[in-house]
């Protein structure tokens, strides 16, 4: 039986690949700059939204909203509600995907964006669990609950304005650039935190170790709330880029020919359940490595000692973790030059081989024994761990927004890779901060790096399995009923 998305989006001949993508600079109308402000500018605004909540819930949420007698729960606590957007992700790229796939890119992307920053707004609004008991933590669920909706229809959005837009053998490069608002958006975020921390001379094992008549702190009274509060600032910024773009010229011609079709979630599980399967596996690793370089080492690094982490001081270690972020940033191009070059797969494979090796080192590297803990840590040799770790991300995340879009037709493109996507979030991104943390508790650090080694294994089997895509079409040429 003939594979669909290798039908629909056949492979191009080698002296002329994706001569189909010429109707994207054909038929352009948006100033590439404007396209490339959208895609970057409301990425860097959804993550910033969504790192906020993972910066507090591995620091300040186990205080504010699931204080108990025992520390290590309410760790655990704040980083299971953390989790729950993942989700949330899937359904919201299946809202937005269907409506994506039906009336187009820009419009679908506006009301993700509204969404998110919405949401975010409203949890810095919250009261907390010492003024109004479990409400606290109900209410900070369900506003995570949206901020994953919101960002399930934003990813894969924006990958196609970036990558439906491309000149022909550039998409890689074209594509990336929603993938910086990843590293953009944690700088803003943990960037904000980390001055706020500053300017009200916020420690946390202070705080920690204070409990209860720490609450007085006015950082913890109000100084945390800002970085919420302000994304609405960030989002209407967002809306009036977004709302100056046209329609990407691939999907405004399949809607042309009568393209379109009445369930996209339908025809993608019916006709491309295989690169959904596939396209879920492949960012596995991915998602693994991030939230293990970004949410989970921050509480295993500033937690108290009695709960198996380090000890650390809060903002040294957002200074060093911000530092190390640039790495991200500056691999995610180079991964798109390399994509282009060398194609998808091949860079995927290599890049996920060092995954696996890395995960192998961390008891080398961050075992409390060999790196100390407290003020007696070793920071070079943590600042190390963190540069391996976020240069390995920016190869591996860089190529995903050319990669994932590629594996499905036009008519169900935003749907299919929104749900690939946002379904490995689940997988490789919900579980793995609890995980990580409990991980720690009972067994040591070097457990944490053989469960990254399981997640990229996973992906390089799906790689192993899957097409190369960088001389495929963007524009599906069958007719569909509308």
């Amino acid at each position: 039986m003939p594979n669909t998305a290798d039908t629909a989006l056949s492979a191009e001949p080698e002296a002329n690949p994706n001569q189909h993508d010429l109707i994207a600079d054909e038929n352009l109308r948006t100033p590439r700059r404007r396209i490339i402000a959208a895609s970057l500018i409301g990425t860097t605004i959804e993550f910033y939204d969504f790192y906020i909540f993972a910066t507090a819930a591995a620091s300040i949420f186990p205080l504010l909203f699931f204080y108990g007698d025992d520390e290590g729960t309410a760790v655990l606590l704040s980083l299971t509600t953390f989790g729950v957007a993942f989700l949330a992700r899937p359904l919201g790229a299946v809202i937005f995907g269907h409506y994506g796939d039906k009336i187009g890119r820009k419009v679908t992307l506006v009301g993700a964006l509204l969404i998110m920053g919405i949401a975010t707004f409203l949890i810095g609004l919250l009261p907390t669990v010492h003024q109004v008991g479990l409400w606290a933590p109900a209410m900070l669920t369900v506003l995570r609950f949206c901020q994953g909706l919101g960002l399930g229809g934003e990813w894969s959005g924006a990958a196609l304005l970036a990558s439906e837009t491309a000149r022909p053998g550039k998409r890689a490069q074209a594509a990336m650039w929603p993938q910086l608002g990843a590293p953009f958006g944690f700088i803003l975020a943990n960037g904000l935190f980390l001055a706020l921390a500053v300017g009200f001379d916020f420690n946390l094992a202070d705080a920690a170790a204070a409990g209860t008549s720490a609450l007085d702190d006015p950082f913890l009274v109000w100084g945390w709330r800002v970085p919420f509060i302000l994304s609405l600032i960030m989002v209407a910024v967002g809306l009036y880029i977004r709302l100056r773009i046209e329609e990407t010229p691939v999907f405004a011609k399949a809607l042309k020919n009568n393209e379109k079709v009445k369930a996209p979630i339908g025809e993608v599980f019916s006709k491309n359940w295989r690169e959904i399967i596939l396209g879920t596996f492949i960012m596995l690793a991915t998602y693994g490595l991030f939230y293990i370089m970004t949410t989970w080492i921050v509480t295993y690094a500033v937690q108290p000692e009695t709960v198996g982490s380090l000890g650390y001081d809060y903002q040294s270690f957002l200074g060093l973790q911000i530092v190390s972020i640039v790495l991200f940033a500056i691999f995610i191009p180079i991964a798109g030059r390399l994509a282009d070059r060398f194609g998808r797969r091949r860079m995927l494979i290599t890049t996920t081989s060092g995954i696996i090796v890395f995960g192998l080192s961390f008891g080398l590297f961050i075992g409390p024994e060999v790196l100390g803990t407290g003020a007696d840590m070793n920071v070079w040799q943590m600042f190390a761990f963190l540069s391996v770790g976020m240069a390995l991300m920016g190869l591996t995340f860089g190529p995903m927004s050319a990669y994932l879009p590629e594996l499905f037709p036009t008519n169900t493109r935003y749907t299919g890779s929104g749900v690939a996507y946002n379904l490995s979030s689940i997988l490789g991104a919900a579980a793995t901060p609890p995980v990580a943390s409990y991980l720690v508790q009972s067994y040591g650090v070097h457990a944490v790096g053989f469960y990254l080694v399981f997640l990229a294994s996973l992906t390089m089997i799906s790689l192993l399995f899957s097409p190369e895509t960088n001389h495929r079409s963007l524009y599906t040429e069958e007719k569909l009923s509308a």
